[in-house]
């Protein structure tokens, strides 16, 4: 079953509610899409412990074939 851009944004801003989230879909199926979060919370953090932070955030949605999300092309930033 495929997801919604606003579900996955909703899933994200449980954890980073002052993130700047933008979702994209990519292919146009609900099951390939393009997400930046920036937010403060990152600074500090590697790229792997920001991207890591915002799987969690997703809570399984993507874990193995039966994953409600195929593909999440993920960027993630701290604030300018």
């Amino acid at each position: 079953m495929a997801m919604q851009a606003n579900e996955i944004e909703a899933l994200i801003r449980e954890s980073f509610p002052q993130a700047r989230v933008t979702i994209t879909d990519l292919a146009g199926d609900g099951n390939h899409y393009a997400a930046e979060v920036v937010d403060e919370s990152f600074r500090g953090k590697n790229r792997v412990q920001q991207q890591r932070a915002v799987y969690a955030a997703l809570k399984g949605k993507m874990d193995g074939s039966a994953g409600e999300l195929h593909a999440l092309a993920l960027t993630t930033k701290v604030p300018e």
